[in-house]
């Protein structure tokens, strides 16, 4: 069996979650930081979908830690298909929730600032960006993951 990096149980793969685990924290702090973002449907959207990645990425986190430190890794099919999946879910539900931040936010700021105060609006897009790399650090695990899953 080839060790494919960014897989599962991999130091490629615990520094995806890891950085998974921080962009997603980051962008749920820049959000809840305000607390007007309840107004908007697409920002509650954002902090639903953070809220599920970042247990998610914990624990997965935690799991490729203990196979990294105890060099023992844990590649069962049904696991990775189980991890394939909730990584590809998680991987659109997150990008769904990047682009409606954004869009949101450029939109309140095209509309002038009494909509949405510049350094509110500045928050909010930073929370957008951070939910992008979050994004992208999952497809890149789900896609890893995914190419792991042939050579079980």
């Amino acid at each position: 069996m080839d060790e494919v990096p960014g897989a599962l149980g991999t130091s490629a793969g615990l520094a995806l979650r890891l950085g998974q685990t921080v962009f997603s924290t980051a962008s749920l702090l820049f959000m809840c930081l305000d607390v007007e973002f309840y107004s908007y449907t697409a920002f509650c959207y954002l902090v639903t979908v953070m809220g599920l990645i970042i247990p998610w990425s914990i624990t997965l986190l935690v799991v490729d830690a203990y196979s990294v430190f105890v060099k023992c890794l844990v590649h069962q099919p049904r696991m990775i298909l189980i991890i394939f999946f909730g990584d590809m879910v998680l991987s659109y539900l997150s990008l769904a929730a990047a682009c409606s931040t954004a869009s949101v936010t450029d939109l309140l700021l095209n509309a002038g600032a009494s909509f949405c105060p510049v350094k509110l609006c500045s928050r909010y897009q930073l929370s957008a960006a951070m939910a992008f790399l979050s994004w992208f650090l999952s497809l890149a695990s789900s896609l890893f993951n995914l190419w792991l899953l042939p050579s079980l």
